[in-house]
């Protein structure tokens, strides 16, 4: 099957709400079958990257700090925005640095996934990076409030089989890293 036919035509577009992180539209589409959707909510958000990062003791670098839309605190990988005309890899880079504090030799891209393709326009870029160690001291936003954790590659894969990483793109990044590091899942073969 030939994709151009699923695809649509935004007809016109009207911004319901901008700011500087998160912008709201409402598309009119034209689908290929003459079909008008309306409205489209489409969110648009910047990139962002997040970023295995394992020490050069063979540790993984996690972050905790409250999440407000949850009403809850969450572990998760570091990670933030993009800046605009900034690469994803320098990024991640940066973004670990002002969070953890800690800088590493080797990033590689586990590639990029959707948050949600039915309403966001953005992109996540995952990173793996290694032979990093603590460096400098945090670099925090105003709002950020954030407690640098080091866990073992087990503790992490517990912490997955307990479901207490909620943030599902970095559970998504987590599973990238495990994949490209060779890590085994003994209890269920893969």
């Amino acid at each position: 099957m030939d994709n151009s036919n699923l695809k649509w035509t935004t007809v016109e577009s009207k911004y319901l709400f901008k700011d500087s992180w998160l912008k709201a539209r409402a598309d009119k589409c034209l689908r290929a079958d003459g079909k008008i959707v309306w409205p489209y909510y489409v969110l648009e958000y910047p990139p962002f990257v997040c970023g295995f990062c394992v020490t050069k003791e063979r540790r993984v670098v996690m972050v905790k700090q409250y999440r407000h839309a949850l009403g809850e605190v969450s572990v998760e990988l570091p990670g933030g925005c993009v800046d605009a005309g900034e690469r994803p890899e320098d990024a991640i880079l940066r973004e670990v640095r002002e969070e953890t504090g800690y800088v590493f030799e080797s990033c590689i891209s586990l590639g990029s996934i959707s948050p949600n393709p039915s309403t966001n326009n953005n992109l996540m870029y995952m990173f793996l990076l290694q032979d990093g160690e603590r460096k400098h001291e945090q670099q925090l936003d105003a709002n950020e409030e954030i407690v640098v954790e080091e866990h073992s590659f087990e503790a992490l894969y517990n912490l997955l089989m307990e479901r207490k990483i909620v943030q599902a793109m970095h559970v998504t990044a987590i599973f990238y890293a495990f994949k490209e590091l060779g890590f085994v899942f003994a209890d269920t073969g893969i």
